[in-house]
């Protein structure tokens, strides 16, 4: 499972669904509809919130809202009940560990978005994330 907190837009299609599967299979775990995923490192933000069933539904909202941009509109009666306007932290350092796993997956994946983003200094967040100074999370699995 992969909870992207950089924002949608960086994505390639093929990520993007990815993306939203996985958020969806992570609303599933957060209501606790799953026996699998209850203790995946990704999750630790989302549970640390007051409402985390609020909080992935507000991170598929703009899931669901790029997707729509891209003309493709993914249905969003999949997302469950009210999402929060809450942001949640994010550090600069995961931020940048996180794209440089990306640029390393489109480098072999899809040439063109690579090329896209290739260039980028500053990371936009997923609107859900608020920036804050610090390194990568301890929650990440580094490789």
């Amino acid at each position: 499972m992969r909870l992207w907190s950089f924002h949608p837009g960086y994505l390639d299609p093929q990520g993007l669904v990815a993306l939203w599967r996985e958020a969806l299979l992570a609303q599933k775990v957060l209501a606790g509809k799953t026996r699998g995923y209850k203790n995946h490192p990704q999750l630790k933000r989302f549970k640390a919130q007051p409402h985390p069933q609020k909080a992935i539904a507000a991170y598929l909202f703009f899931i669901w809202e790029e997707s729509c941009r891209r003309g493709y509109c993914f249905d969003k009666t999949k997302i469950r009940g009210q999402r929060t306007d809450r942001k949640i932290t994010v550090t600069k350092g995961q931020l940048r560990y996180e794209f440089a796993r990306l640029r390393s997956k489109l480098k072999k994946r899809s040439s063109r978005q690579y090329r896209a983003i290739a260039s980028v200094k500053k990371i936009r967040g997923h609107p859900l994330f608020r920036q804050v100074p610090g390194y990568v999370e301890d929650w990440e699995r580094v490789k």
